[in-house]
């Protein structure tokens, strides 16, 4: 049974072994959550290359056959070629080191699986079936996607400055209980509000 958890991967380096349509969906995901990722294969779509002169430093890119060298030093490893005995190599050299390890397209030889996600600012939403229906997490993605749209990335670092105040200018607990139950039903400018008027407390104490 696979246990769901968040995991900081900033600067962890992340090893992606395949060039192809899924490898290069897996990189921009891990990018976009700060990931030092190492990309093997022989050949890649060029969206690599634009890739790597975007996320400069971020992005390395090994245009060779997977060797066991190349995955020695990552802190997790996601198989994503299409032949199914290197992935089961890159599988079982993780197994044996004590590495995290993917296979996309294999549960069987997985670690890990990566759930379907929205990502907006703070807020991060993952849906998975444990792999018994990719498609009915992408539909429930797109059908979260619509109900959490842009603007909760400003909400939720709104409704963090708002938590910081609560717990700095209340002593109650019941109190401040309250008000941060209070504040998740507020609309963005009425949340705005209440962070000048609470911000203009904390500087009159």
């Amino acid at each position: 049974m696979y246990y769901p958890l968040m995991i900081d991967i900033g600067d962890k380096l992340i090893a992606v072994i395949g060039g192809g349509k899924v490898a290069l969906r897996k990189v921009k995901k891990l990018l976009e959550f700060q990931g030092k990722v190492r990309v093997v294969s022989p050949q890649l779509l060029d969206e690599f290359k634009e890739l790597k002169n975007r996320f400069c430093g971020k992005l390395e890119i090994i245009e060779d056959k997977f060797k066991e060298d190349y995955i020695k030093d990552a802190f997790l490893v996601i198989g994503a070629t299409d032949r199914a005995e290197i992935n089961k190599d890159i599988s079982n050299y993780c197994r044996k080191n004590n590495i995290l390890c993917n296979i996309v397209d294999d549960i069987e030889f997985s670690d890990f699986i990566v759930p379907s996600s929205i990502k907006r600012g703070s807020l991060v939403i993952s849906i998975s079936t444990m792999g018994k229906s990719p498609s009915l997490a992408a539909k429930i993605k797109k059908d979260l996607e619509k109900a959490y749209s842009e603007e909760y990335e400003e909400y939720v670092d709104l409704l963090g400055e708002a938590r910081r105040l609560i717990l700095k200018n209340y002593n109650d607990d019941v109190e401040k209980r309250e008000m941060l139950k209070d504040i998740i039903n507020m609309p963005i400018e009425e949340l705005k509000r209440f962070i000048e008027n609470e911000s203009r407390k904390g500087h009159n104490v």
